[in-house]
């Protein structure tokens, strides 16, 4: 049974991602997949399938969506009206005016670091896809710049150093730690400066180096875009002022309510920022949105399809996770030899690989297997950040969620949009972990 079980568990992975780089939805596939491990692990179909409980695929998946829709609604809708307004296009102006045309490279170095700077503020990821996509196409468009080389710099900027490596980033993948080790959000600072050091060097070679082969293929706008994605636009837009403004109060407001408020105010600031970003932009673009209740419905529509992606491939490795079988494997990586940290790092990016979420591996491993690690002599600041870091190495799998919304907002595709995706994040938070794991080594 426990070789059938193992088995099952692989098949299941192995089907997931099949079907993933066969375009089947996610929303067919993720079932599909889980029905596979479930059968040859002979769980209870129906309670596995339709249970309610965290662990079930329905529970879990309607978890997720209870817990993140309304970022994704809001995030959605601001970003399409600042679409909308030809407001991203008025960014893309000033910012072409400051870097000028024949820079390419300065203008995703610009990227990286405007993505950056907003998820280090406590800004989602999917809510900064949702603002800087829109104003990245505009960019590129102008610039006449491959769509593709939009994974590097973007990925770069949400999820790698500020979401797991740099000291102090209030995301959740470097929260969840915190209450199973009694660290802190700067756990382990100067291992984690310097692994984000190697991540950000490495990431800004590998722009320059796939920028400079595209551009040596003769490869342009069009080239990973369609026709309907590259038509422009001759209305007027706003200011540059107006234009910005309703990220930049979504931005502060979201900051000072992550440092100043109390703990209510930290987990809820998010929709205040959004919502007040979205009265903001209603107001100040208001004659340059010919169809304000038509924009407003288009980017609530566009906020289904990527929610609904990411939860069910949630879903999927939270059933993974409780399939008899899968013991097997989380026991041969426990008794990986060497470094107890080294074993906690696979641990934790293989749970990564299989549910497709850096959150979801930590909110499994630290409640699991945190006593563990202790027991073993690590230091809790070393437990935390190696964690944290080991959780975004294979966050990137053909299911993952992100990915699946990624490629639903740029309307790239597996082939188009996962490799340099995934190089730039696996690479980046490997690198980093390395360095974090020698250089703790000698403090710690």
């Amino acid at each position: 049974m426990s070789m059938l079980g193992s088995i099952g568990v692989l098949l299941g992975v192995a089907a997931i991602i099949y079907f993933s780089l066969k375009e089947i939805n996610i929303i067919i596939a993720a079932p599909l997949a889980t029905l596979i491990v479930v059968l040859l692990n002979r769980m209870d179909v129906v309670t596995s399938l339709l249970g309610n409980q965290p662990n079930n695929y329905m529970g879990a998946l309607s978890t997720y969506i209870l817990n993140y829709f309304a970022i994704f609604l809001l995030g959605s809708i601001l970003a399409k009206l600042m679409e909308a307004s030809n407001a991203t296009v008025a960014i893309a102006d000033f910012i072409l005016q400051k870097v000028g045309y024949d820079n390419p490279y300065r203008v995703l170095v610009a990227i990286f670091i405007i993505s950056g700077i907003l998820t280090y503020g406590g800004i989602s990821l999917f809510v900064v896809m949702f603002a800087v996509l829109p104003l990245a196409k505009s960019l590129f468009k102008k610039m006449d710049l491959a769509w593709n080389l939009i994974q590097i710099p973007l990925w770069l900027g949400i999820a790698t150093v500020t979401m797991t490596v740099l000291p102090g980033t209030p995301a959740i993948q470097n929260v969840i730690p915190i209450q199973y080790l009694d660290t802190s959000l700067t756990a382990a600072a100067v291992p984690s400066i310097l692994g984000s050091i190697g991540c950000v060097i490495f990431g800004l070679f590998y722009m320059k180096h796939t920028l400079k082969k595209s551009l040596a293929k003769g490869e342009n706008f069009s080239t990973y875009t369609t026709g309907a994605q590259t038509e422009t636009s001759n209305r007027k837009q706003p200011a540059f002022i107006a234009s910005i403004m309703p990220l930049t109060v979504l931005v502060i407001i979201a900051i000072s309510g992550s440092v100043l408020g109390n703990d209510f105010i930290k987990k809820n600031i998010i929709y205040v920022a959004l919502i007040i970003g979205i009265l903001l932009a209603l107001i100040l673009f208001y004659r340059y949105i010919p169809d304000k209740i038509g924009s407003m419905s288009v980017g609530a529509t566009g906020s289904v399809g990527p929610i609904f992606a990411t939860s069910s491939a949630v879903a999927f490795g939270a059933v993974v996770m409780i399939a008899p079988g899968f013991k097997v494997f989380s026991d041969l990586i426990l008794n990986i030899p060497g470094s107890p940290l080294i074993s906690l790092t696979v641990l934790t990016s293989s749970m990564a690989a299989i549910t497709g979420s850096s959150s979801g591996a930590l909110g499994i491993v630290m409640p699991n297997f945190s006593e563990y690690y202790l027991s073993t002599g690590l230091n809790p600041e070393m437990i935390h950040r190696v964690a944290a870091v080991a959780s975004n190495i294979l966050t990137i799998v053909p299911q993952s969620g992100v990915l699946l919304t990624f490629l639903s907002l740029t309307g790239l595709n597996h082939k188009t949009g996962f490799k340099q995706t995934f190089t730039t994040v696996f690479m980046g938070t490997l690198i980093a972990e390395i360095i974090i794991i020698i250089v703790g080594s000698f403090i710690y």
